[in-house]
């Protein structure tokens, strides 16, 4: 009896307030973003420095373009590119909105983001990408942007969310992930010829902006 009782304090003193906690931030997640309006998320890495950096520079314009076109920005909030996402859209004068993660490196909200929502939970977080987002732009980046781009890819391809446009930026940072789903991917039938449509690989920022405006000109 007493070892029940320890087993089930343990229970009631960690994973129950863990789903309060888990609950707690969806709930501030949809009651701050629900009010952004149109927006779209853009995912790259957090190591690129502002300087001599291309990618950095294409992510501070895209995002502005899309800022200028009434779109809020929403990144992950840290440095690399998404600090550059964010700048682009303050340059522009439009919303700068961080989703920053509780990690154990400290991930800072970078300096651009007017608008910081904080989240222990990477699901809770990943939900709000989604939710909010008229699209998904993902600039080169490591494990973490793989994640959000083919999360967004598998559920357009169970058809768990509506089709949404999904830009990936650098054709040549690409290239070998792109060869690898064409060449080895899909000859062994674990994808279809369609699935490789649900996104799109473009190179330039007023092409990022021509796809979007494109998708929902048919919508």
């Amino acid at each position: 009896m007493l070892k029940h009782k320890i087993l089930n304090d343990d229970f009631v003193r960690e994973d129950t307030w863990r789903v309060f906690r888990i609950m707690s931030e969806f709930v501030e997640g949809f009651e701050v973003l629900s009010e952004v309006g149109r927006a779209v998320s853009i995912f790259g890495s957090s190591r690129p420095k502002p300087a001599g950096d291309k990618y950095f520079r294409l992510a501070e314009e895209t995002a502005y373009l899309l800022a200028k076109e009434k779109y809020a920005i929403i990144t992950g909030g840290g440095p690399g590119l998404m600090e550059a996402a964010n700048k682009g859209a303050k340059r522009a004068g439009g919303k700068s909105i961080g989703l920053n993660i509780q990690i154990p490196s400290e991930q800072k909200a970078n300096p651009f983001v007017d608008l910081l929502l904080e989240f222990r939970y990477f699901f809770v977080r990943k939900v709000m990408f989604v939710k909010y987002a008229k699209a998904f732009v993902i600039m080169p980046g490591g494990f973490g942007t793989l994640d959000e781009f083919t999360e967004a890819v598998n559920l357009i391809q169970t058809e768990r969310i509506p089709k949404f446009p999904v830009v990936l930026v650098g054709s040549e940072y690409w290239k070998g992930m792109l060869d690898w789903l064409r060449g080895k991917v899909l000859p062994s039938g674990n994808i279809s010829k369609n699935d490789l449509d649900i996104f799109t690989v473009v190179d330039e920022p007023r092409e990022v902006v021509k796809v979007i405006k494109k998708f929902y000109a048919k919508t």
